[in-house]
């Protein structure tokens, strides 16, 4: 069973879980933003890298979100270099995480990131996946 954080902790006006403080993600400097333009550019691997070195150091619920991430990039990773198996299970595991997430979190629209791995997935049980689907807009 996947462990996903209690989101119905978190407060709309100020940034708590809990008595917990939630780490604001800054996605225009350092290793966030790094991850993020790799992933548009399609460099997956490094993506992964970058947002790994963030989650290891991240307190819930944004540890799991930025799992969910590391997932997708590494997912389009191994799609680039043919596993559509390795792919598909990936993307199925980001997506069970995303799914207590509300449609923004952590200053990234979290709707149609769900919407677009769903279609990958439909896309990935085809035995050639149709290369006009694009890949997964994180923003």
């Amino acid at each position: 069973m996947i462990s996903v954080p209690d989101l119905s902790l978190i407060s709309d006006d100020r940034s708590e879980l809990g008595n917990q403080s939630v780490t604001p993600l800054d996605w225009d400097l350092g290793a966030l933003a790094e991850g993020l333009e790799c992933y548009r550019q399609h460099k997956f691997f490094l993506a992964h890298e970058h947002w790994e070195s963030e989650w290891i150091k991240s307190q819930e619920p944004e540890k799991t979100f930025l799992q969910a991430l590391i997932q997708i990039a590494a997912a389009f990773h191994h799609l680039q270099r043919g596993n559509f198996a390795g792919a598909a299970s990936l993307l199925l595991a980001a997506r069970r995480k995303l799914e207590p997430y509300p449609p923004d979190f952590g200053g990234m629209a979290i709707a149609p990131l769900r919407k677009s791995i769903g279609e990958w997935l439909q896309a990935l049980q085809m035995e050639n996946p149709p290369p006009e689907i694009p890949f997964p807009q994180i923003r």
